[in-house]
């Protein structure tokens, strides 16, 4: 989540893209979907996997992070997952 020293933002996830290494690389990214892909106990539509969809907004600093906001907020287990961008 985006924070600061006594909030935190919880519609606004920082993303970590691989292979990304500054802002000017992060650039292409703006705009792309999302996706995290989770696991539930109950079947939906056939299937166990659900997803949730979000957007990148935003780079977040120079070190190749992004700011991106999801239909539904992430849940706090996703901290550290991996996500999905769709090219």
């Amino acid at each position: 989540y985006k924070r600061a020293r006594m909030n935190q933002t919880n519609h606004t996830s920082l993303i970590k893209l691989e292979n990304v290494a500054d802002a000017d690389g992060a650039k292409f990214y703006l705009g792309k979907k999302l996706c995290y892909v989770y696991k539930a106990k109950t079947k939906k539509k056939g299937t166990v996997y659900r997803t949730s969809w979000g957007k990148v907004t935003r780079s977040h600093g120079t070190s190749g992070v992004v700011r991106a906001k999801f239909k539904n907020n992430l849940p706090p287990c996703s901290m550290g997952g991996k996500i999905r961008c769709m090219l």
